[in-house]
This record gives C-alpha cells, structure tokens and sequence, in this order.
C-alpha cells in the first residue's frame, strides 16, 4: 500500500483498488493527527501507519456497522497551535467520529478545548504527567503510577541510585512528570540537593555542559541517575554526548521515559548498551499477540528493519476499545461510545488484557527493559497490570482528586468537598 507523507485522505476509492473491504453504505471516517514532519516526526510518523494497518485490517474483516472505515491524515507539523486547527478541521470539515493523535502534552492540551467545545473524541497513545480527565479523551498511554514511580523505584532498589538528574524537554509533561518525581523522592527521604533538574528546547543539540553537569553531581562518591523525559530528536544528540563523554550504564545509568525502538533506531546504540527505559510494552515481549502483531506490521510497512514500540501497542489497544464499544452501542455518535466504552477489555501484546476505567485509563502492565546493541530491550522488570491513575497521591492538591465519568460525569472530583470541582479540562 502506498505510504503517507502529507497531508490527505485515504479514500473508498483508493482501499478498495486495493480489495481492502467489500462492504457498502456511507465510509466510517476517522481521524489521524500526528506530526509528519518536524521535530516529533521521528515518532509520530509510525503511529500514523499503524492506525492505517488498523483500518485495513477491520476493513479486511468487514468493516464496522457494516461500514467500511476511512482514515483521513492531517500533518500538524510538530506545531503545536496547528494541532488544534487540524483537529477543528477534522471534526466540521472532515466529519470524523474519532480521532487518534498527539503525542506531546502540550499537542494534546491544545487540542482538548477543540474536542470538548465539539463533543469529539481522542484516543491519546503516549505515557504522559496524569493531572487530567478530560470526558472526550481516552487515554491509553501509561500515567505517572504506570511508568514514572515504578521507574524510579527501580533505579533505587536494583541499581542503588541515590542522586537524581531529572532531565527534560521544556514542556508541560516532562515540568509535571519531574514535580511529582521531586515530590516523591524527598518523600521517599532524598534531600533537595541530591536531585538536579534541567529543561532544555524542542531539538537542543548542545548538551556537553549539561552531561558535564550530570557527572560533576557524583563527585562526592553517590551513585547518580539520569531520568530523562527528553523527547524527539533532541535525544540523539543527548546520547551522543553521554557517549562521547566516557559515559557508560553502569556508571550513570539513564532511564528514559520518551525513547524506544523506534527512536534508537537511528542511533549508534554501541555505546548505550545497560541504559534503560520505561514503557508497558517492548518489541521483545514474549507473547502469541506480540509475534502475530510484529509479523503483520513488517507486512504491512514492507520493511524487515522497521521496529514495534509502546505508543503503536497504545495505539492498537485505543482502536481495538473503540471498535468494541461502537459495536456495543450500535453507533460510532460519541455519546453512546463513551457510555460503552468504560469497561471494555481488549487484548494488549504482552500477553494479558487492558481494561477501559471509569477515569478513561486503561490498565498496563509496567516493563523496564535494558538497551541492547541491537537496539532492542532486554526486559528486567515486568508488573501485574496497573490501574491508571489520572491524578497521583504525590501532590497534595490532586491526592483528593480523583475522575469517574459514568459515576460522577466528573473527572476532577474532590473526595474531601464531594463535589465536582469542574467538567472542563483544565487547559
């Protein structure tokens, strides 16, 4: 199948060329917002195939209602404001009864307004800093409970760290992710001057001072670790200059939040062998649904070399729960998908089943895996799955919040008042 570059629509006509479905009536149209060019492209580029091998493979089953489906594409160009108006133009010019998208948090945040003033719906794919429930947005990427904590619990108990270098992309997720860290860690008894927290742009390149930074913090003998909520191509050069500066795994060992397969794809990985990230998936899960899914996606990419990771099985559960709660509710209308959908379950491809919450979280199991020189993971750690947590338990302010949409039609619920403090998202 010919693949997508710009911005376009994946019409009846060119699916069915291609004997993707052979049902008839009115395509079922879905939206695709991820950045096909610019500095996420590294990432979201794959994401926007695999909702495309979703829909030829539900249009290979016989569409959905009896309707084939129909992917419209639109590239926002790693923009963040133009996320928003391609999400508008989704929803009243393309007429599309979901979206899959985003990957960034301030992608997603500029979206929400748009989705909620038009009853949309968007499935989220990407681990990200909680604090929210939006009533039109699924989220199936993990929640700080599902990734951040565990990660760092690990990286004290199995490696000894005992110093912290919290480093990120100049943002709202990593900012959040890194204030409920710093949170949590004085609250575990590190004190203040043992943890270092640094932020650099979208696509900064120049990181000897900050790595210079980084290894000054362990001059007193203390074993440090980097946590890195470092996304897009920014990464590249971070890794490059930890390797260039002698830097290896078991002397500082990073745990990244924001790379996987897809990223160290376009590294030289020699040198960042026993570094690790954090994610409810790796390409090297050991399970009949993973090596059915990695078979039909070198398949449908056409390409032995291209990898799987954790925002695609993210994305494929998120296609996987609405398809079954359109078919519970007999419609693809967003208000009666959303009363179906809490409670869905679905397969994952570790091997076990997520579960659509009353938070509109899913449970996820949480893996750590070690970067191979094939840059793959060794999978070290691997929980039961984890119920995601809109609002963590380590800030004050949002350990008494918490979001039920078919109980309380509130995702900002304040246990102590017993009211709902607001419907809207908080932008």
């Amino acid at each position: 199948m010919k693949r997508f570059s710009a911005t376009l629509v994946l019409t009846a006509a060119t699916l069915a060329a291609h004997g993707a479905w052979a049902q008839d009536g009115e395509p079922i149209k879905i939206g695709v917002l991820h950045s096909l060019s610019g500095t996420m492209a590294i990432s979201e580029t794959t994401l926007k195939d695999t909702v495309l091998m979703m829909v030829e493979q539900q249009n290979a089953k016989g569409g959905l209602l009896g309707r084939p489906l129909e992917a419209v594409v639109v590239d926002p160009a790693s923009d963040w404001p133009l996320f928003a108006e391609k999400a508008r133009e989704l929803l009243t010019v393309s007429d599309v009864d979901a979206i899959f998208g985003c990957w960034t948090s301030v992608s997603r945040k500029s979206v929400l307004p748009v989705i909620e003033e038009l009853n949309g719906l968007l499935f989220y794919p990407v681990q990200y800093e909680g604090e929210e429930s939006s009533r039109n947005v699924i989220y199936t990427g993990a929640a700080p409970n599902q990734q951040a904590i565990p990660a760092v619990d690990y990286m004290a108990d199995e490696l000894g760290v005992e110093k912290w270098a919290l480093l990120g992309t100049d943002y709202v997720y990593p900012r959040t992710t890194n204030n409920i860290l710093d949170a949590y860690l004085k609250g575990k008894g590190v004190a203040a001057e043992d943890i270092f927290v640094n932020y650099t742009p979208f696509g900064h390149s120049d990181w000897s001072k900050i790595v210079a930074d980084v290894v000054a913090l362990g001059a007193d003998g203390k074993k440090v670790g980097v946590v890195s909520t470092i996304n897009g191509d920014a990464n590249v050069g971070f890794y490059k200059e930890l390797a260039a500066a002698g830097v290896s795994a078991d002397d500082i060992p990073v745990m990244a939040f924001s790379v996987g397969e897809e990223e160290l794809a376009g590294l030289d990985t020699a040198n960042l062998v026993g570094h690790l990230a954090a994610w409810n998936y790796f390409q090297t899960a050991e399970s009949d649904a993973n090596t059915a899914f990695i078979k039909e996606w070198k398949d449908f990419i056409g390409d032995e070399n291209r990898v799987t990771n954790d925002p695609m099985e993210a994305t494929v559960i998120g296609f996987k729960a609405w398809v079954a709660a359109v078919e519970k509710a007999g419609t693809t209308d967003v208000d009666p998908v959303l009363d179906a959908i809490v409670g869905v379950e679905v397969p994952n491809l570790t091997g076990g089943t997520a579960t659509v919450l009353p938070n509109h979280h899913i449970t996820k199991p949480v893996l750590i895996g070690e970067i191979r020189e094939d840059g793959q993971f060794d999978i070290v750690s691997q929980t039961d799955p984890v119920p995601g947590d809109a609002w963590t338990d380590h800030l004050p302010e949002s350990a008494k919040l918490e979001a039920d949409w078919p109980g309380k039609d509130c995702g900002m619920f304040n246990t102590e008042t017993n009211a709902c403090v607001q419907v809207q998202s908080n932008y």
